[in-house]
């Protein structure tokens, strides 16, 4: 079977920089038809989205989702609460993850995958500000080192 690439519609940047990512899972998303054709004019936001488990089933929560330009009466609720279509396996894992400790479900990117929306959800725990600086401050050693490879390689130092 050939897969067909992906074409992100959303992303939330500030879900690795925040959280510390332990486990990713692939998800569906059950919409209305006025959210897909808004979704794919290409407008989403994930900045303040994230997922919980209710009674057995995981609910995308925050997401906004702007109403279709062209609709009318039949538009969607912006920010409505969308159910997340997982195996019952995944599901029971992180309910168990996310009961073990100070974990919670954020969801990494929104795109199309063979014309079906997927939301990428990422297991994740809370990072201290002590660790964002760090990271910050190793990526930025790994910027400088690679520039200055990359200057020795063209001969100017």
């Amino acid at each position: 079977m050939k897969e067909k690439g992906r074409k992100v519609i959303a992303t939330n940047r500030k879900a690795r920089h925040n959280y510390t990512i332990l486990d990713t899972y692939e998800a569906g998303i059950a919409l209305v038809g006025t959210e897909v054709k808004s979704l794919r004019e290409g407008k989403a936001s994930l900045v303040d989205a994230f997922a919980t488990v209710d009674h057995g089933e995981v609910w995308l929560r925050g997401l906004h989702i702007p109403e279709f330009s062209h609709g009318t009466w039949t538009n969607h609720a912006p920010r409505r609460t969308r159910k997340l279509l997982l195996h019952k396996r995944e599901i029971e894992h992180l309910v168990g993850k996310s009961r073990e400790g100070n974990q919670t479900l954020v969801p990494l990117s929104m795109y199309f995958s063979d014309g079906k929306v997927k939301v990428e959800l990422a297991l994740a725990k809370g990072k201290q500000d002590y660790d964002k600086r760090q990271d910050l401050a190793r990526k930025q050693a790994e910027r400088e080192v690679t520039r200055e490879v990359g200057r020795r390689v063209k001969g100017m130092r």
